[in-house]
């Protein structure tokens, strides 16, 4: 062992102070990433479930990086003071030229604390929206939806975000809080069409695929009033009415799970179809060009008088 460091001072010129701090260095290294390792191992040998399993890696791997770099300190600096002028220093420097990661850090620690959301959690940030698949100190990671895909479905994109987007972009949560959407579907039918007829049909279509929704709404809205201040008077399907250039606009507005809204969107198209299908009464509008005679078309009271 004398010959090996001997060698070493002579070859690289380092003194035997310096190749035993190297060494006890490699050696901490090394127990704090077996101590981690076992931990993980028993842990995940209890539980099979991947969001506790993920939870647990993630802690982990941050208490071993935390511990790391404490024990670094206390071998290369000897004494509390010099520890404390090496963190200082360690601090110095980190402000100074890396104010980007830092600001990324301090998203981290918000995400922690605040839990704007979670990995699992759909999410809206600026002009990305997807699924939290990852955290990590500097960045979260989301899978995509929407975009050039229709509705929210994947598009299979990864996104990585800066954590410090946290403190500069609106963030939108599907999944926290209320945990369901209001939905909205606009059906266009003519003027001549029976709409009040139209209205019930959807009225109908609408119950059957949203109302039961509404008592599971029902408890997660007085859940969700005791952190947040949300109110709704109405969580059962409706119909509205108005009016648009080509026709009667009737629009479908009902509440639907963040993750089942195209599916439901389907179910609900297709009913509609299939009813006015069987109405000869009711017809869809869409932009097109007619020639009006008011004096045979309109309403006796308000046509215009013919000459002579």
């Amino acid at each position: 062992m004398v010959r090996i460091s001997g060698w070493i001072e002579n070859a690289l010129g380092m003194s035997p102070d310096l190749q035993g701090k190297l060494l006890i260095t490699l050696l901490a290294l090394m127990l704090v990433a077996l101590i981690r390792y076992l931990i993980l191992r028993l842990a995940f040998r209890k539980s099979e479930d991947v969001r506790l399993r993920y939870r647990l890696r993630k802690t982990a791997t941050y208490i071993a990086f935390a511990i790391a770099v404490m024990a670094i300190g206390w071998i290369w600096f000897e004494g509390f003071y010099a520890l404390s002028t090496y963190l200082g220093l360690v601090s110095a420097a980190l402000t100074i030229a890396l104010q980007t990661p830092i600001v990324n850090l301090a998203g981290w620690a918000f995400i922690l604390w605040r839990r704007p959301f979670e990995v699992g959690d759909r999410i809206e940030i600026g002009s990305n929206r997807g699924d939290v698949i990852d955290q990590r100190i500097f960045m979260f990671t989301l899978i995509e939806i929407g975009n050039w895909v229709d509705a929210d479905q994947s598009t299979g994109r990864i996104i990585h975000v800066p954590n410090g987007k946290v403190f500069s972009e609106p963030i939108a949560n599907y999944s926290k809080g209320f945990q369901y959407i209001w939905d909205e579907i606009g059906v266009l039918v003519t003027f001549e069409s029976d709409w009040m007829k139209a209205k019930r049909i959807l009225l109908d279509i609408a119950s059957r695929h949203a109302e039961h929704l509404s008592e599971a709404a029902e408890q997660r809205l007085r859940e969700a009033a005791q952190k947040f201040m949300i109110f709704y008077a109405k969580l059962t399907p409706t119909v509205y009415t108005s009016v648009k250039d080509s026709g009667v606009m009737l629009t479908l507005r009902f509440l639907c799970e963040p993750r089942r809204r195209r599916g439901r969107q389907e179910a609900i198209w297709e009913d509609i179809l299939k009813a006015f299908a069987e109405c000869d009464d009711i017809d869809f509008a869409y932009p097109t060009q007619r020639f009006y005679n008011n004096l045979t078309e309109g309403k006796p009271g308000a046509g215009a008088k013919g000459a002579g």
